[in-house]
């Protein structure tokens, strides 16, 4: 009964603008409670459980099949193959600051990066098999994916003696060498 009293005292604009205001805290509150807090730093973000799965099966797949994974996500998604690069030493050194060259006064290089630029197309199976032989942990196929990646770094941080060995070595089978 009183709210009926109150009704008609209250302007139908102000109980327009109060009804808007009332459904606006509610929406309010709903998109409040959606919002989900993030975790504290240092503890792992809570993983969504499809996430999970895909992570548990993967991880039970055996190297094989890992590998024709691989194969098939690279043709679906459309992602160019990279070239396999061993472990050791073949890495690209970050180039250092210019403003510490000038700096400090001129200090004799003595590590030293192999570059391979081109190679001669004739005489590309010479020059696979002597990469494979030059170069540890090489296979034929690994070899080969690096020669046609050229240009490539060969090797780098390595002595001056060393850099000139390799350089002769593929120059004698057909590759560029520049040495940095």
């Amino acid at each position: 009964m009183n709210t009926i009293r109150f009704l008609k005292k209250v302007p139908l604009r102000q109980f327009r603008t109060f009804s808007q205001c009332t459904i606006l805290q509610q929406e309010v509150s709903q998109a409040a409670s959606n919002l989900t807090i993030p975790p504290p730093e240092g503890v792992d973000k809570p993983v969504s459980p499809k996430i999970e799965k895909l992570v548990t099966e993967i991880t039970n797949l055996n190297l094989l099949e890992v590998s024709e994974l691989s194969q098939i996500l690279k043709k679906r998604l459309n992602l160019p193959d990279a070239p396999v690069m061993p472990v050791g030493g073949f890495s690209m050194a970050a180039a250092p600051p210019q403003e510490e060259e000038e700096a400090a006064p001129k200090a004799v290089k003595t590590n030293f990066t192999v570059k391979m630029t081109k190679f001669d197309e004739k005489q590309k199976v010479a020059l696979i098999k002597e990469v494979k032989s030059l170069l540890e942990g090489f296979n034929l196929v690994q070899a080969k994916k690096f020669v046609e990646s050229v240009p490539t770094v060969v090797k780098a941080d390595i002595s001056k003696d060393e850099a000139e060995k390799l350089k002769e070595a593929l120059s004698k089978v057909g590759a560029v060498i520049e040495i940095d």
